[in-house]
């Protein structure tokens, strides 16, 4: 768990490390301060997700830079697709994107719009 970060919706930690790899389990779109609490629309859950990503990742000293694979859940896929790449994509420098899935799927926790995991690589 890391000190200050997203309060869990279940019983998980915020990542594991096995290996040099690290697992973010899945970011919701609310904050450390207002737990359950969503900002409106996609562009905004996105940004708030990735925020709570990048928490996590500077607690065990790393970055988005060290994200290898990517995994996105939206409620609204065919509606928040585009958007939420426009979003996703301004976190990353031009030609270093992470492997990605994106699902559509029937709801996540605090019916937020999305929803985001990791798979990172801590350098050697």
């Amino acid at each position: 768990m890391i000190a200050g970060g997203p309060k869990p919706v279940a019983p998980f930690s915020h990542a594991v490390e096995t290996d040099g790899f690290v697992f973010v389990t899945g970011q919701m779109p609310d904050t450390p301060q207002a737990p359950g609490v969503l900002p409106d629309g996609i562009a905004a859950q996105t940004r708030a997700v990735m925020e709570n990503l990048r928490l996590i990742l500077g607690g065990l000293g790393l970055g988005l830079e060290h994200i290898v694979m990517s995994r996105i859940y939206l409620t609204e896929f065919k509606r928040d697709y585009a958007e939420m790449n426009e979003v996703y994509r301004s976190y990353f420098p031009a030609g270093r994107l992470p492997a990605r899935t994106c699902v559509g799927v029937t709801g996540l926790a605090y019916d937020a719009l999305i929803e985001i995991d990791l798979v990172c690589r801590r350098p050697s």
